[in-house]
């Protein structure tokens, strides 16, 4: 006769001298309770994780889950501050040695900022809880190259809502991806820096496009963001 498999909660349970008898007021209920309560917050922890590493322009913030890269945070005036914001992104969260894909995206990144002119298209991305609208502002912006710029209205136009100027502003403004997706290479009309959110504001937006060689080899024609 196949002998019965035993439940993992049923080992929670037996450790605890419970199987039997909860003392104490306890009940099985609670105690199954307890077991699939911490079963699901370790299983929460495990799907999603951040960790900081250093770049030209200081300490970033990584944030992922199995699907992909979460989030990336800017510098902030501190570690704890960037860790801070880092963890808008998922609060369960707990620091972790980063898996190779994120590892890889990390070192990419951390080329790009010291000028290396590297792409970061590859990058997997974890859009779970970005709405529409915003995948497609990203998934553009995404196609920018290192050392050009656009503009809000040439976004809105390459995804077919050309009055959707400042919607897409609304977007990148939102923007969990940075350096990611560039929203540092997307500035106002004839090329006037606004629009950034980052600690150090217009500063730090134009530190990044020149490290990037900004103006240097730019196309002269839309064909990037086709």
């Amino acid at each position: 006769m196949q002998r019965r498999s035993r439940h993992p909660a049923q080992d929670f349970l037996e450790i605890r001298g419970l199987r039997e008898r909860c003392s104490g007021g306890w009940t099985r209920t609670h105690v199954l309770y307890m077991f699939y309560t911490r079963e699901s917050s370790s299983s929460r922890a495990a799907m999603h994780a951040t960790a900081l590493f250093d770049t030209a322009i200081g300490r970033c913030g990584i944030a992922w889950s199995e699907r992909g890269v979460m989030g990336l945070q800017l510098p902030e005036r501190s570690e704890t501050a960037t860790r801070t914001r880092l963890m808008r992104h998922c609060p369960t969260a707990e620091e972790a040695t980063p898996p190779k894909p994120i590892q890889r995206a990390i070192e990419d990144i951390a080329a790009l900022m010291r000028g290396e002119k590297k792409s970061l298209r590859a990058i997997q991305l974890d859009m779970s809880r970005v709405n529409a609208f915003c995948v497609r502002v990203y998934e553009t912006t995404r196609a920018i190259p290192p050392g050009a710029t656009r503009t809000y209205g040439d976004i809105a136009r390459a995804i077919g809502d050309p009055d959707g100027a400042r919607a897409v502003g609304q977007a990148l403004g939102r923007n969990p991806f940075a350096i990611i997706v560039p929203c540092h290479r997307v500035v106002g009309a004839n090329d006037k820096l606004v629009g950034f959110s980052a600690n150090g504001g217009i500063r730090t937006k134009l530190k990044m496009l020149k490290i990037e060689g900004w103006r240097e080899n730019e196309p002269s024609l839309f064909e990037e963001l086709a």
